[in-house]
């Protein structure tokens, strides 16, 4: 709540003295054309008169809009600001977390008399920590990456949408320590897509993480993909989890956006997870939507992605 006090309280300055400031103007304006008419109806010869107060009031008119653009810029500066800070101290409680699990189990391994589960015990715990530290920075270097890519830069091939689900399902299943039954796979195994392997790997371990990260256990994580014509896949990652308000459904793609509750809070996130789907889907000519009911109904993903690559015109 302090945060938000302090981004509502930075935004509030600028915009009240904007505000301030166009009002000066614009009683001004009106001021200067009622003694310019004045002048104007007491002169005999008026055509000067009139061009001088054309002249004028387009030039406040000028003014009041860069003021105007000026006072937004600021404020979505300011709004971005805070973000960023956001993002740095999400990223500082991402990276101490598992860095001080590695340090404290490598003082523990070079304890001697270790048993040797307890060693392997250790050896996984750090083995998470390591591959939580490494999505983490595949989502960091990836969100800056794309905010400098063009589109069309993509490795096609086919992809079996079905293998590439199932491989992306394991790989959460271990880092979130889920059952197999907690997440269920229906995608035809004949269903390929010509595309970016990679980058749609990406959109689907956020997807199917994020539905990880924001259920409760026991999770119930679908994954469907489904043929809607010659030209198009549809695929879905649906949860019963938290859920999302559907006021903040179309911001949870905006970089470092993260919805202000309590019960997200608690969840590690930096707001790029949302944001990297997104930009990977437009740049595989697909589009992405999420939706839900509301608080404590569940979320569903749904990507639309192109059975073959679209032709790039530009």
């Amino acid at each position: 709540m302090t945060r938000r006090r302090k981004i509502r309280s930075s935004i509030s300055i600028p915009i009240t003295l904007g505000a301030i400031t166009v009002l000066l103007s614009l009683a001004l304006l009106v001021g200067w054309s009622f003694l310019l008419g004045q002048k104007i109806a007491r002169s005999v010869d008026i055509a000067g008169d009139v061009w001088l107060l054309v002249l004028g009031a387009l030039s406040f008119v000028l003014i009041i809009v860069v003021l105007v653009l000026f006072v937004i810029a600021l404020a979505r500066g300011i709004i971005e600001v805070r973000k960023q800070d956001t993002f740095i101290d999400s990223v500082t409680h991402e990276l101490k977390s598992p860095l001080a699990s590695l340090q404290l189990c490598l003082e523990t391994l070079g304890r001697a008399g270790l048993e040797d589960d307890a060693r392997e015990k250790l050896r996984r715990m750090m083995f998470e920590d390591v591959d939580r530290l490494r999505a983490f920075i595949d989502d960091v270097l990836e969100a800056n990456r794309l905010s400098y890519a063009r589109p069309g830069m993509l490795n096609l091939s086919d992809v079996s949408l079905s293998q590439l689900a199932e491989h992306s399902a394991e790989a959460v299943r271990v880092r979130h320590k889920l059952e197999r039954d907690e997440v269920f796979i229906d995608v035809d195994p004949e269903l390929v897509v010509t595309t970016d392997r990679a980058a749609l790997e990406i959109v689907v371990n956020n997807l199917i993480d994020n539905a990880a990260k924001y259920s409760e256990r026991p999770a119930r994580i679908e994954v469907v993909a489904r043929r809607e014509s010659d030209k198009k896949v549809r695929f879905e990652v649906r949860d019963k989890g938290i859920g999302i308000d559907r006021k903040n459904l179309k911001r949870v793609f905006h970089r470092f956006y993260r919805v202000e509750d309590q019960e997200v809070r608690q969840r590690r996130g930096t707001g790029l997870g949302l944001f990297v789907v997104w930009a990977l889907v437009k740049q595989l000519g697909g589009d992405v939507q999420a939706f839900s009911e509301g608080r404590g109904q569940g979320t569903t993903i749904r990507v639309a992605l192109p059975v073959a690559p679209v032709e790039n015109t530009s």
